[in-house]
């Protein structure tokens, strides 16, 4: 304890901070790369005018609000006020637009990952690039905003994502690392910057529209990971710090993306290595040999956060409709005075789906709160359904759920897998979906095929991966690049507990997935006619 507070007094220890979909997290880690702090703000998107956004108060107001939580968290277990900090880096939700002119004024509010409103962009970039660019990608809601004839446009002098846009306010730097900048505009993993060929052919797309700018001189400048990205200046330490006790200076390493931390706190960032990070949305993070050799809408092509290539499978929907039946036991049980404690009543009901039918017995669910691009639904309805004939009980109910939350993910791994026949040796599994131990865990082996690893540290998430690339940076050796760094440094011979694939789970998780796709047709009907 006392060398953790001297620490902290000189200024040694590292913060990471996430800005995840439901929850702002801040983790403070010491020099052996333990989190020795933390503090946190839940908060939730909204819709409005159609469009799934945070305000920039709501942004503000939440960042400051975790790392008040985190100083004073320090305060409690040390004694000890928090001035001085090593190094610190910032983390976002990835994709999305956050637009600004001269004045450095947000023209429209931001645009997150989670519409599915880009479309019409989406696939002519596509055809026009040879190259998949999903719906959330910052390149996809530029263009989707020139096709609507949208007035701002004209007046966009940058273009970044939250993380991006956080690190700006509190360095000056407008820079990005190269994995969130993936997720603005295809990068090429040999120049470690964006395409410029691509980047030409959209300048010559949108060249009669005769704007002021050409898209390089909107774009954040990239950086890779082990990189100065630039100090916290004291207005920045001010926005950060509603008390002043923080001391600018602070060097920050290049901002980054939920996908690139994930990547770094599953020491996943070696070829042939993979994570799936299973909570409001799911996605799985493979490290390829080389390019696969088709266009496939359902596979990003994104890069980890020292620009090795990386297929991305992201699915905008996991466990939020599954969060919510479990609310509903809670609902009831409370009916009959029952008190539930919520990690209890999940690892029961998760347990319980273990003992269903490998198949699910003929049931099905779509757990889809918003669209799906992956199966192509614009307007997301949750949806559960069953035929007379179907096995309908608690196990199969919930193991549906839990199967579905992995549905459109399993979709496109079976892509990666079974037609680009990328190779895997190792997947590790974060996230809400496998704090209850063995379950999510064990599902997630079944419905690709690989075995999956959960590692204890894999609980502390993306804050934990943002916090490990700051250390990075500060402490790297000459040329030891974030493999070895996080291999040797950081992990170590901890590999997680793994759990291989059930050959009777595997086959019948491919059963479900046949109902699955089939029943997409009875979602579209639901999402077309019943009302928001």
């Amino acid at each position: 304890m006392s060398s953790v507070k001297e620490m902290i007094e000189q200024g040694r220890t590292v913060l990471g901070i996430e800005l995840g979909s439901t929850r702002i997290k801040a983790v403070l880690i010491d020099e052996s790369h333990k989190p020795v702090a933390s503090g946190d703000f839940e908060w939730e998107n909204r819709l409005e005018n159609g469009y799934w956004t945070y305000s920039l108060e709501d942004i503000w107001n939440g960042l400051r609000a975790s790392y008040k939580a985190l100083a004073a968290d320090v305060k409690e277990k040390y004694g000890v006020t928090l001035t001085k900090i090593g190094a610190m880096g910032f983390s976002a939700m990835m994709h999305g637009y956050m637009a600004f002119n001269s004045r450095d004024e947000l023209l429209v509010p931001f645009r997150t990952w989670r519409n599915s409103t880009t479309g019409p962009a989406a696939r002519a970039l596509t055809k026009l690039f040879n190259y998949n660019i999903p719906e959330r990608w910052s390149i996809a809601h530029l263009y989707q905003a020139i096709l609507n004839g949208e007035d701002h446009v004209k007046d966009v002098t940058f273009i970044t994502t939250l993380a991006g846009y956080i690190h700006w306010k509190l360095t000056g730097e407008k820079v990005i690392g190269i994995g969130d900048a993936a997720g603005m505009f295809p990068i090429d993993v040999d120049k470690k910057n964006y395409n410029q060929t691509m980047a030409d052919q959209f300048n010559a797309l949108v060249a009669e529209k005769n704007y002021p700018w050409k898209l390089m001189d909107i774009l954040p400048k990239i950086l890779l990971a082990g990189e100065n990205a630039g100090k916290l200046t004291k207005e920045g330490a001010a926005l950060l710090d509603e008390s002043g006790q923080l001391q600018p200076g602070i060097p920050l390493c290049p901002p980054e993306g939920d996908a690139g931390t994930g990547m770094a706190a599953t020491n996943s960032v070696a070829v042939r290595t993979g994570n799936v990070s299973a909570g409001t949305s799911v996605f799985a993070m493979v490290v390829l040999e080389h390019e696969l050799k088709n266009v496939h809408p359902e596979i990003d092509m994104v890069t980890t956060p020292d620009g090795s290539l990386v297929g991305m499978v992201h699915a905008n929907n996991c466990t939020s409709d599954l969060n919510a039946w479990v609310g509903l036991f809670k609902e009831f049980s409370e009916s009959f005075g029952i008190e539930v404690d919520m990690n209890r009543l999940f690892g029961v009901l998760y347990n319980k789906a273990m003992e269903g039918d490998t198949d699910c017995g003929g049931l099905l669910s779509y757990g889809y709160l918003s669209g799906e691009n992956i199966t192509g639904i614009e307007d997301g309805r949750p949806l559960f359904v069953r035929s007379p004939k179907s096995r309908f009980n608690l196990a199969n109910f919930m193991r549906t759920h839990l199967y579905t939350a992995l549905g459109a993910l399993k979709i496109g791994m079976d892509i990666l897998i079974k037609e680009e026949h990328v190779a895997i040796d190792s997947i590790l599994g974060h996230g809400g979906l496998f704090k209850t131990k063995g379950v999510g865990q064990q599902i997630l082996a079944d419905a690709i095929g690989t075995p999956v690893s959960v590692m204890e540290t894999a609980g502390e998430g993306g804050p934990w991966g943002m916090a490990l690339l700051a250390s990075y940076m500060l402490y790297k050796g000459d040329d030891e690049s974030l493999e070895a760094y996080l291999a040797n440094k950081v992990f170590g011979d901890n590999k997680g507990e793994s759990l291989a694939p059930d050959p009777k789970g595997v086959e019948g998780f491919d059963q479900f997935i046949i109902r699955y796709k089939e029943g997409i047709a009875v979602e579209a009907a639901a999402s077309q006619n019943v009302r928001q």
